[in-house]
């Protein structure tokens, strides 16, 4: 029985991740909430783990949202993230933990990346400007685990998801990412019996999205392999416009009215599709069909709602 602390498990990765565990079985599995500790205290980080000692920790806490939350607090996103990520990374390490899987974002890549994204293409050029706090945060994590991993020979290492949907998520109006966000607008639009709703930008920048159990699932594939890569992307290798996402959306959901653009309004960057292969010579492969996976998440939308616990 390993000693498994997920880092951020009330979030919908971090949730996604104890399910995962709890399935597979053979891990206890350690959790604080943001009262019992600050990720951001730095001592409190350090004494925590020293105590508690696990064998594996998972970073999944973070400080995430959308491009209005980005641009309006970059402060905020640069800050806590590089705090989260030195506190538990060096902490794991005076705590003498073997192994730590960091969580970062496809966002780490250049705004003019090559399509598909590979993994050597992080920093070879500049990053997109409304969520360069995050990414730059992401990317020192990222780099922690790697110099890390070879000066101490800890396998500290990183996952690179794509965006992520499911169960749990954020549904903010203003600071939630763009599923989410879609859902709950063509949701009310419905409600109110609108004609129309308008997304921002052109609708035109392509995205990929997996679904929050593919990702878990890929976590502990990562982790069952005796010498994992230093980062890898995860993502299903495929993407759509910004407008289809939204005409999807707009089906699953039931609003039959008009989308409409805002080409005011940032689009931020142009594509970001994914290179799999890397981890698909692992052996690894996403499960959940999009279609399905949308659906799933409108209905946990729909529950959540209904029992007065979503994150609005």
């Amino acid at each position: 029985m390993k000693k498994l602390y997920i880092a951020g498990h009330r979030g919908m990765v971090g949730k996604a991740l104890v399910r995962e565990a709890e399935k597979l079985g053979g891990h206890e599995i350690i959790t604080t909430t943001r009262d019992q500790l600050d990720l951001c205290d730095q001592g409190a980080v350090f004494e925590f783990l020293g105590w508690e000692k696990p064998d594996i920790v998972i970073i999944a806490a973070a400080k995430v949202g959308g491009i209005h939350a980005n641009s309006t607090y970059p402060a905020d996103f640069i800050y806590e993230n590089l705090a989260i990520a030195s506190n538990l990374v060096e902490g794991s390490r005076r705590a003498g933990v073997p192994r730590v899987l960091f969580l970062g974002s496809s966002c780490i890549y250049p705004k003019m990346a090559p399509q598909p994204m590979p993994e050597d293409c992080l920093l070879t050029s500049p990053l997109e400007t409304t969520n360069e706090a995050y990414a730059i945060a992401k990317i020192a994590g990222l780099k922690l685990c790697q110099h890390y991993r070879a000066q101490h020979g800890l396998t500290y290492h990183s996952a690179m998801p794509t965006n992520l949907y499911g169960p749990g998520d954020n549904y903010h109006p203003e600071n939630s990412h763009v599923i989410p966000a879609l859902i709950r607008r063509f949701h009310e639009a419905k409600e109110r019996g609108d004609s129309s709703v308008t997304i921002w930008g052109t609708g035109t920048p392509r995205r990929e999205f997996l679904h929050v159990d593919d990702l878990a699932a890929a976590c502990f594939h990562l982790l069952g392999l005796e010498s994992p890569p230093d980062w890898v992307n995860v993502g299903v290798g495929e993407d759509i416009t910004i407008f289809q996402l939204a005409s999807l959306v707009a089906g699953t959901v039931g609003f039959t009215g008009d989308i409409l653009t805002d080409p005011s309004k940032p689009d931020g960057t142009p594509r970001k599709l994914m290179d799999i292969s890397k981890i698909r010579s692992t052996g690894w492969t996403p499960g959940v069909s999009f279609e399905i996976g949308l659906a799933a998440a409108y209905q946990d939308f729909l529950s959540t709602l209904a029992t007065g616990v979503a994150r609005l």
